[in-house]
């Protein structure tokens, strides 16, 4: 298991999206988070030596009930091109729209910063959705989510764990350092199902927060389990990257009534 550590002091009443509802005019928001320093260095140090974090407490254990019925809701609610069944796992797309209990996620104050330093310039959300193993699920390939070359390139990667992860239910995996090597997991490995000799399982309590570099190999292993492992994932990319969704052509009246000035920022929107 990997950890990074989260210094607690002053950052809950830094930002949040109570607290950004007033605009600031010319607000240099970018300039703003980049000055922030919730993360302990040690959390720095491993997203970029390693490739990945995992922040403890994005969700307070005494809020996951609230969370978790709020997530199982919003996905028997989807309906349409929202939904996406795939060969191990099932995603709801539009989890902006979902509900205000959403924004505390793309608005955590240590995953902005963990943008900041990543990304190293201007970014914004590209996608943010549920994503569910049934019992039975296969593993997943080993993969990176943006390559070098790409528009989207850096990209943080995030994982909210809605249940736990543990080795029998699909916990993801990841090769630490292989955000630097040069050459992708298809063109090194005969079977990217296989396990790699230096890969780690990112087991953990619910409610913690997996942060990655996109360039990162990973991927879920097997739910051998006979309960579904529920997530909620997100990226974000550089602000004049292509995004997965477009949150202005989407959001509802609801939802930009509720959004302070970060939000939307940092949806782009």
């Amino acid at each position: 298991m990997v950890s990074g550590a989260v210094r607690r002091e002053g950052f809950a009443a830094r930002v949040t999206p109570d607290s950004c509802r007033d605009p600031v005019p010319g607000r240099d928001w970018f300039g703003t988070l980049a000055e922030w320093s919730v993360l302990g260095s040690d959390a720095v140090s491993e997203l970029r030596e390693r490739g990945l974090a995992i922040l403890p407490d994005a969700v307070p254990s005494g809020e996951m009930e609230q969370l978790a019925a709020a997530y199982d809701e919003a996905v028997a609610s989807a309906t349409g091109d929202d939904i996406s069944i795939g060969s191990t796992s099932t995603r709801v797309t539009d989890f902006f729209n979902r509900g205000a209990e959403f924004d505390r996620l793309y608005m955590w104050p240590p995953l902005l910063e963990a943008c900041c330093r990543i990304i190293a310039r201007p970014f914004k959300l590209s996608t943010l959705h549920a994503r569910t193993l049934p019992p039975g699920a296969a593993g997943q390939a080993l993969h990176v989510d943006v390559g070098r070359h790409s528009s989207e390139w850096p990209l943080v990667g995030f994982i909210l764990r809605v249940d736990d992860f543990r080795p029998d239910n699909g916990a993801t995996r990841f090769v630490p350092g292989s955000h630097r090597w040069p050459r992708a997991a298809g063109d090194s490995m005969t079977d990217v199902v296989a396990e790699h000799d230096r890969q780690v399982l990112a087991c953990g309590s619910a409610g913690s927060l997996l942060v990655f570099d996109g360039s990162t190999w990973h991927g879920h292993t097997a739910n051998v389990s006979s309960e579904p492992r529920r997530s909620l994932q997100g990226a974000v990319i550089p602000r004049d990257g292509r995004a997965a969704t477009d949150f202005t052509a989407r959001m509802q009246p609801e939802t930009r009534k509720r959004l302070g000035p970060l939000a939307r920022y940092v949806l782009a929107s």
